[in-house]
């Protein structure tokens, strides 16, 4: 029998904010532990919650970016449960009317159609929901230390419909949940810093029926590829139980990525086990729509990359590269405002410029955009010197390694140095002539019909001129050459 799986995420957010989300306590990672509480924070009698403006923002914005209907009216609950993370012994939450509910995800899945008209669905949403977040346990041997600088951080979680099918599917979503969310500005989203953690609820059923299986959530997912491998195991696992007629328990599983299984941590908790109700210290929130309205996003990711495919007649082996990053795709269309040769720009950025920020950066990963030396206008203007003439793209390729160095303009470089290409048709001629004489291999193999041969030639002139001669030129030169030259 042929099995499919049926997954859900849960992925919780820390939202990018000054302070905390009901206490003007600042939050900033890296701090020594326990120095970023206050009485609101550890639940102390007598303190009252204060809710966080931007974060109750950008969580609209997320909704709105995600096409998710936004309440007119949603309230805070509490969720209770004792661990030692969580100082007050509740969580405020949202339970029965959140912020956002409904809104989908698109995103693109592994297949043999690479453009445009390739394989992309949306992954529908069931809730948008803002809260707060609990400290941070560490286990060593037998003791286990808790740090509250995390507690009280405005979270949103963020929970999809059971509309993911597959471990790979479930990659892809994460992968393109994080870009909006980083096109937003909404978090950072880096999961060793737990700005962005993932909970997966997974269970399988024969294919072509519609009733779901037992449920078992994944828990300890800390990375991306993490959350792949472990829904792959536990797909199996349950496949494989089945097929033996074991019985599959409702339960939470941690997922351990150095032994590559997933084992039993608790049964799974269901919604009364929280004893949710209304929190009496906060007020529903109510939306005025038209505040609702004036909440931006950016164009999303794919919907760019549809535009760049239509505007810039670019392939998706470039649309790939540039816009899975705002300030890359920023960047490049600022270049092509100055100069408008839109393809050689988009290369000269894939190829050229990330290889030089990868090489400039250090173990916490590549040189920012910001930090890079090279203005979009450098860029617009380097290309415009090749389409002009005045350099090859040889010499293009050193003066760009220049600008990144120095922030020299290509121009100046240029001129400074004296890199102009040679347009002078007698000297060249002259050089092609001499080039032909002493190659006689590549001119016969030309001549007996292998046409690639003479790029070996143009590369003996362009190595003469020191890669100063216009490559046009040359070719044009040698091709009328070979044309009257006698076979050797």
């Amino acid at each position: 029998m042929d099995y499919e799986a049926v997954i859900g995420l849960e992925v919780h957010v820390q939202l990018k904010t000054q302070s905390k989300m009901f206490s003007r306590v600042a939050y900033r990672y890296g701090e020594p532990a326990n120095t970023l509480t206050d009485p609101v924070v550890m639940g102390l009698p007598g303190t009252l919650p204060m809710i966080n403006y931007e974060a109750l923002r950008k969580t609209v914005k997320v909704g709105r970016m995600f096409q998710s209907d936004i309440a007119s009216t949603s309230k805070w609950d509490r969720k209770n449960y004792f661990y030692p993370d969580n100082p007050k012994n509740y969580q405020i939450s949202q339970y029965d009317q959140p912020l956002c509910t409904g809104g989908s995800v698109e995103i693109e899945l592994p297949g043999p159609a690479r453009n445009i008209m390739g394989p992309h669905r949306k992954v529908q949403l069931t809730r948008i929901h803002l809260e707060e977040d609990v400290g941070k346990l560490t286990h060593a041997g037998s003791h286990s230390l808790v740090d509250y600088n995390r507690a009280g951080c405005p979270l949103i979680e963020i929970v999809t419909e059971p509309d993911l099918f597959s471990a790979q599917e479930a990659f892809s979503f994460l992968t393109v949940l994080r870009m909006h969310l980083l096109y937003a500005d909404i978090s950072d989203c880096d999961m060793e810093k737990g700005q962005l953690r993932c909970d997966a609820n997974v269970s399988i059923r024969p294919k072509g029926e519609t009733t779901l299986g037992t449920k078992v959530e994944l828990k300890n997912l800390n990375s991306i590829s993490g959350v792949r491998a472990g829904l792959e195991f536990e797909i199996q696992r349950q496949i494989e139980a089945l097929q033996n007629n074991e019985p599959i328990v409702q339960e939470t599983r941690r997922w351990d990525a150095e032994t590559g299984l997933t084992t039993p941590m608790r049964s799974k908790e269901r919604a009364h086990d929280y004893r949710y109700f209304s929190d009496p210290d906060l007020m529903p929130v109510k939306l005025d729509w038209a505040w609702v309205q004036q909440i931006e996003y950016p164009e999303r990711p794919f919907d760019k990359q549809r535009r760049f495919f239509e505007t810039y007649d670019l392939p998706y082996t470039l649309t790939s590269v540039l816009c899975p990053q705002r300030d890359l795709c920023d960047y490049f269309e600022a270049a092509v405002k100055a100069y408008d040769h839109p393809k050689a720009i988009a290369n000269l950025i894939a190829n050229d410029l990330l290889r030089e920020l990868s090489a400039a950066g250090n173990a916490q990963g590549a040189l920012s955009l910001a930090a890079c030396k090279v203005s979009p206008e450098d860029l617009g203007q380097l290309v415009r010197l090749v389409d002009e003439g005045t350099i090859s793209k040889q010499v293009a390729q050193d003066v760009f390694a220049e600008i990144f160095q120095t922030g020299v303009s290509p121009a100046t470089i240029v001129e400074k140095k004296g890199l102009q290409q040679t347009n002078d048709n007698d000297t060249l001629e002259t050089l092609c002539a001499q080039v032909i004489d002493a190659n006689p291999n590549p001119v016969q193999q030309f001549k007996a019909g292998k046409v690639n041969a003479i790029n070996a030639l143009k590369g003996k002139v362009m190595k003469a001129t020191r890669c100063k001669a216009n490559l046009k030129l040359i070719d044009t030169i040698l091709r009328r050459l070979l044309e009257t030259t006698s076979n050797p």
